[in-house]
C-alpha cells in the first residue's frame, strides 16, 4: 500500500512489487480524459471500446518515455477499420480517433450478432500494430510494427514487446460504460502492464519471480480493472499483498488536442496552390476538421497560397 493520495481516475502510475524482478504501471481513465474522447465522435460501442483500449495502452507505455515527446499506438489495415490511433504526450495529454467504413462495420456487427470483434476482423488480413515514439524536435520517429493476429489489443501488445523489444510482458485492458443517475453514461477504463526485469549477476535468475508475479496478474478481472469504486492502490494490494506492493506518485492525464490554426497553415503551405484552390469554398476559405478533437477550422485561402496572377 501507499500513503500517497490516489485520485479516483485520470492518472497513470508506476508500481513496484517488493523483491520481485518486475516493473509495472497502471492507468485509470475517466471523465477528464477518456470519456470526452469517446463521446466526441459517437463511435459504435464496440469500436469505442477498442479505441479506448488504444488510448489506455498509449498512456501505459508512453508514461515510461525518458524524453519530452509522444507515443502513438497505431493500428491500420484493410478491414472495416482502416486506422486507429491512441496518443499519449509527456505533458499528460491524451487523444485518439478511429477511421471506419459504416457499411462494412454494420455487416461485421450483423455477422457477430453484436459480439465484440477480434482484431483481424477489425483490421483485415493486412492489419498491423505500430508503436511510434516521437521525441520533440527530432526529425525521425522510432517505431516497431507487428501483425495484428491475436484476438485483443492487449494480446497484440504482448506480441509486440516479445518480438520487437524482447521483453516478457503482460497487458490487461478493460473498458466499462457506467450508468450515472440523471446523467449520460460515463466511459471508464483501467489498464495494467507488467514486465520482467532481466537477470544479471546481482539479481540472478529472474524466471521464478516473474512466473509468480504473472500468475497473480492473471487473476485480475475486467470488472476490477475498470471499477471506479476500487481505488488503484487497493487493487494492487489485492493482487500482490503477499509480496508487498508500492505505488509511485500518479501522473495526471487529460483529454487534450494539439491542433491549432498555425499548425494547420504550416501543413497546408507545402501543398500545390492549384490543389488548394480546388478545395476552397464560396467564402474563400478552406474548411478543415481535426480528426482527433472534431474542432472545425476555416482558413482563408490567401494564408496558404501565393497571390493569384
Amino acid at each position: 500500500m501507499t500513503d500517497i493520495p490516489i485520485p479516483e481516475s485520470d492518472y497513470v502510475a508506476n508500481f513496484q512489487i517488493e523483491d520481485r524482478p518486475v516493473r509495472g504501471r497502471m492507468a485509470r481513465l475517466g471523465t477528464a480524459s477518456l470519456d470526452p474522447i469517446l463521446k466526441r465522435h459517437d463511435y459504435p460501442a464496440n469500436l469505442a471500446r477498442v479505441l479506448g483500449e488504444a488510448v489506455t495502452l498509449a498512456a501505459l507505455i508512453g508514461s515510461s518515455l525518458k524524453f519530452d515527446g509522444r507515443l502513438l499506438v497505431q493500428a491500420e489495415g484493410d478491414g472495416p477499420v482502416s486506422m486507429m490511433v491512441g496518443e499519449y504526450r509527456t505533458d499528460g495529454g491524451l487523444r485518439g480517433y478511429a477511421r471506419f467504413e459504416p457499411d462494412r462495420w454494420a455487416h461485421l456487427d450483423k455477422v457477430n450478432k453484436g459480439a465484440r470483434p477480434h482484431m483481424p476482423q477489425l483490421f483485415g488480413a493486412t492489419g498491423r500494430l505500430g508503436l511510434i515514439m516521437i521525441r520533440d524536435g527530432a526529425e525521425q520517429p522510432y517505431q516497431g510494427i507487428v501483425p495484428l493476429v491475436k484476438g485483443t489489443l492487449a494480446e497484440c501488445a504482448e506480441v509486440y514487446f516479445r518480438d520487437s523489444e524482447q521483453v516478457p510482458t503482460k497487458v490487461a485492458l478493460s473498458l466499462a460504460e457506467l450508468n450515472v443517475p440523471g446523467d449520460p453514461p460515463v466511459w471508464r477504463a483501467g489498464g495494467m502492464l507488467l514486465q520482467q526485469i532481466a537477470g544479471d549477476d546481482a539479481r540472478g535468475d529472474t524466471e521464478e519471480g516473474w512466473d509468480e508475479a504473472r500468475a497473480l496478474f492473471s487473476t485480475l478481472s475486467d470488472g476490477e480493472l475498470a471499477d471506479p469504486d476500487l481505488p488503484g492502490d487497493q487493487l494492487l494490494y489485492r493482487l500482490f499483498h503477499e509480496s508487498g506492493v508500492r505505488m509511485e506518485t500518479p501522473r495526471s492525464v487529460v483529454d487534450s488536442c494539439t491542433c491549432n490554426e498555425e499548425r494547420l497553415i504550416n501543413t497546408l503551405k507545402p501543398m500545390p496552390d492549384a490543389e488548394l484552390r480546388e478545395l476552397v469554398e464560396e467564402d474563400g476559405a478552406l474548411a478543415l476538421d481535426c480528426q482527433f478533437c472534431n474542432r472545425k477550422y476555416r482558413i482563408p485561402i490567401e494564408r496558404v497560397t501565393e497571390p493569384a496572377n
